[in-house]
């Protein structure tokens, strides 16, 4: 019998609870359609704030993302060097390949001055070319070494070691290797002046191992400045070197392009802010009566203020949605016509958006509610 008598008065309390909750929706829902001339701008204001936060923010991810993309086709980031001019551990490659673990590109470089033929000093270079082809996207190559003793050559040193394109000799500590030209390589910089030729062949020759190792380390800033306390740690032999003139101007384009936008989201955002604000002021003075009866039929403060706290989420939730999907689609548009390339959406910005949304709302309505808790029923009533 006490079973029962539990059960029963559990399920009174839960359909107690569920018509309280019924009414607390109906009570949303009917306030919005009563009043939906000063909801509907209040909501126009968060759609706007949200579409332009989903923008900024859709179009900094992916720009960010594009940036970083372009900047790595730029060349190396960081050098690792044999200290004191010295050779690198023969290991040193396997530990930064280690290191990097896919997030990024390793290059060895092995460098000496050789001789031509008639005796005039030039430098060459061994390298993988499979990995500088990755490395160095941005060297201007006619045509890549494919079969041993070939040689890239700078666009400034062809007319020191060959004519015509013809095979020619160097020399390196009474040792000669006859190389064939594959093509040029015009970069604007040391590389003009210098032949190039596979690390096997150059080490064949030479018997001098690698003494660079370049890094292009994908990431942030502080990601590559991790990298490269870990390659320190992992190649004491070596200095490790940040190439500033790629880290500073990473650095420096992304840093603006992140203040553009979040100055721009910011004042949209206070704007929208605003204009909730003078709504939700709008909407106590205009329900001051009905406030007054809810307090007068026994209604809490505690109870009228999450009334209205849960009106201001309820519209905040709706605007950051509709907002949304708009963004995505002003993203799309702006990448396709200022940048003439795809603006991937990224979905996981829609979680920053929803929870912004809604705490513009709730701050908007710390005043409103401060002013609902002075409402009098009694002065409410009477009329004055």
């Amino acid at each position: 019998m006490s079973a029962r008598s539990n059960s029963a008065q559990e399920l009174a309390a839960n359909r107690a609870q569920s018509r309280h909750t019924s009414m607390f929706v109906r009570m949303l829902i009917r306030a919005a359609v009563l009043r939906r001339g000063r909801a509907a701008s209040a909501l126009l204001a968060m759609v706007v704030a949200a579409a332009v936060g989903t923008a900024m923010l859709n179009l900094y991810v992916d720009v960010q993302a594009k940036l970083r993309r372009e900047f790595r086709n730029y060349g190396a980031n960081i050098i690792v060097v044999g200290k004191d001019g010295a050779s690198l551990p023969a290991d040193a490659l396997s530990h930064a390949e280690s290191v990097i673990n896919g997030r990024g590109v390793v290059a060895p470089f092995a460098l000496i001055v050789a001789r031509t033929s008639d005796g005039q000093p030039i430098v060459v270079v061994g390298a993988d070319f499979d990995r500088v082809k990755q490395l160095d996207r941005w060297w201007s190559v006619s045509s890549w070494p494919s079969t041993p003793q070939q040689a890239l050559v700078g666009v400034r040193a062809a007319s020191v070691v060959t004519t015509k394109n013809q095979p020619f000799d160097l020399s390196f500590e009474g040792r000669t290797i006859h190389l064939t030209p594959a093509g040029t390589v015009q970069t604007g910089a040391a590389e003009d002046s210098r032949v190039y030729l596979s690390l096997a062949d150059f080490v064949n020759w030479t018997d001098v191992q690698p003494s660079t190792i370049e890094v292009a380390a994908s990431g942030s800033p502080e990601d590559v400045t991790a990298i490269m306390h870990q390659l320190q740690a992992s190649i004491p032999a070596a200095d490790v070197r940040p190439v500033r003139q790629i880290m500073e101007g990473e650095a420096r384009v992304l840093g603006k392009t992140r203040s553009t936008l979040m100055a721009a989201t910011t004042l949209i955002i206070l704007t929208a802010a605003l204009c909730v604000l003078s709504t939700l002021m709008g909407w106590v003075f205009d329900r001051r009566r009905d406030f007054a009866i809810m307090k007068a039929l026994g209604a809490s403060d505690w109870l009228l203020n999450a009334f209205f706290a849960a009106e201001a989420a309820a519209m905040g939730a709706t605007g950051a949605i509709i907002g949304f999907v708009l963004g995505i689609g002003i993203a799309a548009w702006i990448g396709r016509v200022n940048f003439h390339a795809p603006v991937v959406p990224r979905f996981t910005v829609l979680p920053v958006i929803l929870a912004g949304s809604m705490l513009v709302t709730l701050l908007s309505a710390i005043l409103p509610i401060s002013l609902l808790r002075r409402v009098q029923p009694a002065v409410i009533l009477r009329g004055e």
